[in-house]
């Protein structure tokens, strides 16, 4: 279970405010994007990695995930910041109280679910945090990085008419009302943060910076590396 996550964050939380990370003297090594559904929040990390010369880590880090636990990559998108069907939850609470409990691999397909996906991708989060210069796109790496040195958060949003336009640019022939997705999704996000890190996924205390997407490109760059103290920074 990962609940532990949710006390070890909140005692952090009490610990250190959203501007330790660029405040502190540390060189800023990792930028995480968490956005709105439609927001063009994952199009502007990878346009930030790029003109940073960074890796971003966004399907590679499913994908990556996938080649651990020895799943196919469709098994580990289903998962990806999704929350586990609720009699999903509920037969594994089930199976937990009424029998010995069995230890299961990373490679066992008949144990991954949201729970593994979340543990795997922190893992793996940590380590390109460690390994430093990277754009990290969701995922709830806010959450697992947030106090961790020369990280940096920021969150995009924009309005609900920019939004749609976002989707039906991206996708003209989908049957479903684009409002009806894009907060559904919204809110799948939400949940999932929420269950396994026990914060609001778009508290601005989580963040250094909130961005509406409706500014230009260059001004969105402009903010995040004069926030994150990157201005004069060249390319790694």
């Amino acid at each position: 279970m990962l609940a532990p996550a949710a006390d070890w964050l909140g005692r952090a939380r009490r610990n250190c405010g959203p501007g330790f990370a660029a405040g502190a003297g540390n060189m800023v090594r990792v930028i995480t994007v968490e956005r709105e559904y439609g927001s063009g929040g994952a199009e502007f990390a990878h346009r930030l990695a790029e003109h940073l010369g960074w890796k971003v880590v966004d399907r590679c880090l499913v994908e990556e995930v996938a080649q651990k636990a020895g799943v196919p990559t469709r098994l580990a998108e289903e998962c990806d910041e999704q929350l586990d069907p609720w009699y999903h939850r509920l037969g594994k609470a089930f199976w937990h109280g009424s029998m010995e409990r069995m230890p299961g691999s990373d490679t066992d397909q008949s144990m991954f679910d949201g729970e593994r996906m979340v543990r795997l991708q922190r893992e793996r989060v940590m380590k390109a945090a460690e390994e430093g210069h990277c754009v990290i796109v969701g995922r709830g790496a806010a959450c697992v990085l947030g106090t961790y040195p020369g990280a940096f958060h920021a969150f995009v949003f924009t309005s609900m008419k920019r939004k749609v336009k976002w989707f039906r640019q991206h996708f003209p022939h989908a049957q479903q009302e684009p409002e009806e997705e894009i907060l559904a999704t919204d809110r799948r996000r939400a949940a999932y943060i929420r269950r396994f890190y026990g914060q609001d996924w778009a508290d601005r205390k989580l963040y250094h910076l909130m961005l509406d997407s409706c500014m230009e490109d260059e001004a969105m760059l402009g903010s995040v590396l004069s926030g994150a103290g990157l201005r004069a920074a060249e390319r790694v």
